[in-house]
């Protein structure tokens, strides 16, 4: 693989990392991640560590070396420590969705049907405006998680009396 970003450590740096891996008191990918920095560093020590060497040594994919190498070059050495931060991981049922969903599947069912079903469910949700798209795949999930079961004929959110736990 050709190595587009190149790593250029300052001894600054080199012995922070260093420092970092002697303690060993992190986490462990803060440590593989600063044995790799230190393997891609321009250095004459160095040369012998191809992407394809610091591959077998630290057991990392070549993308895993070439994003880490990116990472250190535009964002720093921090960065390049941590873990890739993780966009767009928002839950898109919260608890205001989760009560339209359980109030659509207690009430009536649509005209000409018998219950209603997670697509019809989704559908309901989406025309209603509670959210922009879910598939039945979440509704099911969330109705999985109350003690609601959406293909009885009776749901209701309240035991019977008789039924204690």
């Amino acid at each position: 693989m050709k190595q587009k970003y190149f790593v250029t450590l300052t001894d600054e740096e080199r012995a922070f990392l260093e420092d970092l891996i002697a303690k060993g008191r992190t986490q462990g990918y803060r440590i593989r991640h600063a044995q790799i920095l230190l393997k891609l560093d321009e250095i004459p020590e160095n040369r012998k560590w191809t992407y394809t060497a610091i591959q077998d040594a630290y057991h990392a994919t070549p993308y895993t070396i070439s994003q880490l190498a990116k990472r250190f070059v535009t964002d720093g050495l921090e960065a390049a420590l941590g873990r890739k931060e993780q966009i767009n991981r928002h839950r898109k049922v919260d608890g205001t969705v989760e009560a339209h969903m359980i109030a659509i599947a207690c009430s009536e069912a649509p005209k000409g049907r018998e219950r209603w079903t997670l697509q019809l469910i989704a559908d309901e949700l989406v025309r209603l405006g509670v959210v922009e798209s879910i598939s039945p795949t979440a509704v099911m999930n969330t109705l999985k998680k109350t003690n609601l079961s959406h293909g009885k004929r009776k749901n209701g959110a309240f035991q019977k009396p008789e039924q204690s736990l």
